[in-house]
């Protein structure tokens, strides 16, 4: 049976995501005409430049998290549906849900990307993704629980392994979260923890390229370095890991570091669903669409963000998976949507590089702007703004902007709670640390 939405003579667009793009998307579509219909599997927009904070026990999950249907509680003709999408049939114009059927008149796949571990199933097993709100909640936890059950050991190989922390990619979220964990390290976990030795934590952060920030300039790229070794993390470029058991890292030299915590931030792939052939998909696992996002071969089937694969003379292997193309590419199709439905002409997409920043713990960041390079504490400020700005709601930029004040007056935050899911026996709680 199709899935409860009011039945009206108003097309039916339906976005499949509520990322970046899907969310711009449907807000300059609110009072178009058209019915929408926003499905995605959670119940939430997460915003995904602040993961690595929650992590680190920076700041509270719900600061980044913010409500679909209270985003859109004003707002008529706006349907949210939680529901996770399993494929597309294009002739019948429906899609398959865990909820059961949707039929569209137009429909818009902005699903985005997941960790992409290149076929290491051990490493997929072992190590801590960091692309959702609750993987980042995982990483949190994993950490807290290896520094309890360290500090109870007397075996010092053991308490090492422990401690060894490693994060796999040295993008703009390996850097940055690498970054945090040794802020941790030095202001907050000595103060929890008087009883570790704490010059035996190793943070690692492993590269297979030859520089780290590949997408941003030699600059940031050179200072990011700087600064990750100032913080004393060990920073191995040109390595590439090939396994990951739970207890020991591998390498492709056939060297090893004894580790419990492995950070994955090395690779992502696009989540499409099934439906749609294989010539239609890229590189990445991507969608491959024209200069107006149409899926090619369609003229109803759409797809913007981190999932969509745009080729073309200034971007021939597609666009940056960052937010500023999920956000421009969702505001350039709404308006294309909307000249549909009065018969006018088709605007190409125009990506407007506005610039990339990553930040490296206390005072220190790399921005590389449309007009300037420049890095250090004016860097680090002007990250925290941007950032700031673009959260959604005025509370979660309050409570965000409490929260890094607080942290950058004291050298503290009261958010390193380890928050298990009950298995089973709810009086229990278990963690991956104690799997057999």
């Amino acid at each position: 049976m199709p899935v409860n939405i009011p039945e009206t003579a108003q097309k039916r667009i339906v976005i499949i995501g509520a990322g970046f793009g899907g969310l711009k998307l449907a807000q300059k579509l609110v009072g178009s005409g058209y019915q929408i219909v926003l499905i995605d599997k959670n119940n939430y927009h997460q915003f995904q430049p602040l993961f690595y904070q929650v992590a680190s026990a920076g700041i509270e999950p719900s600061s980044i998290l913010f409500p679909l249907r209270k985003i859109f509680q004003k707002q008529k003709d706006v349907y949210v549906r939680v529901a996770e999408v399993y494929s597309v049939d294009p002739q019948k114009k429906e899609l398959q849900t865990s909820l059961d059927t949707v039929w569209y008149d137009y429909l818009v796949i902005s699903s985005g990307v997941n960790s992409n571990f290149f076929g290491m199933k051990n490493m997929e097993e072992y190590a801590i993704p960091m692309k959702s709100a609750s993987e980042a909640m995982a990483l949190r936890n994993r950490l807290l629980q290896s520094f309890e059950k360290a500090v109870t050991l007397r075996d010092q190989n053991e308490r090492r392994s422990l401690l060894n922390v490693i994060v796999v990619g040295g993008g703009p979220t390996g850097v940055e979260v690498a970054g945090a964990i040794a802020e941790m390290k030095k202001f907050v976990l000595p103060k929890d923890y008087p009883d570790l030795n704490f010059d035996a934590m190793q943070i690692s952060l492993i590269e297979g390229s030859p520089a780290l920030l590949g997408v941003m300039s030699n600059h940031a790229s050179k200072k990011a370095l700087f600064y990750l070794q100032r913080l004393g993390i060990k920073v191995l470029l040109n390595t590439q890991v090939t396994d990951f058991d739970g207890n020991m890292l591998s390498f492709r030299d056939g060297t090893q570091i004894e580790t419990k915590t492995v950070i994955w931030a090395a690779g992502i792939s696009g989540v499409v669903p099934s439906g749609f052939s294989k010539d239609l998909i890229g590189r990445g696992n991507r969608i491959l669409v024209d200069e107006y996002n149409r899926i090619q071969g369609f003229d109803d089937i759409y797809a913007i963000g981190d999932v969509c694969l745009m080729q073309c003379a200034s971007h021939p292997n597609g666009h940056p998976q960052v937010a500023q193309v999920a956000i421009q590419q969702g505001k350039n199709l709404a308006m294309n949507l909307l000249s549909m439905k009065r018969n006018g002409s088709l605007r190409q997409f125009k990506y407007i590089d506005r610039g990339s920043m990553a930040t490296i713990g206390r005072n220190r960041a790399v921005a590389d702007l449309s007009f300037v390079k420049f890095s250090g504490f004016v860097a680090w400020l002007t990250w925290m703004f941007v950032h700031l700005m673009a959260i959604v709601g005025v509370k979660n930029r309050l409570l965000i902007f409490i929260n890094w004040m607080w942290n950058y007056l004291t050298y503290d935050q009261s958010l390193r709670l380890i928050l298990w899911a009950a298995k089973k026996d709810p009086t229990k709680i278990i963690s991956p640390l104690d799997r057999k």
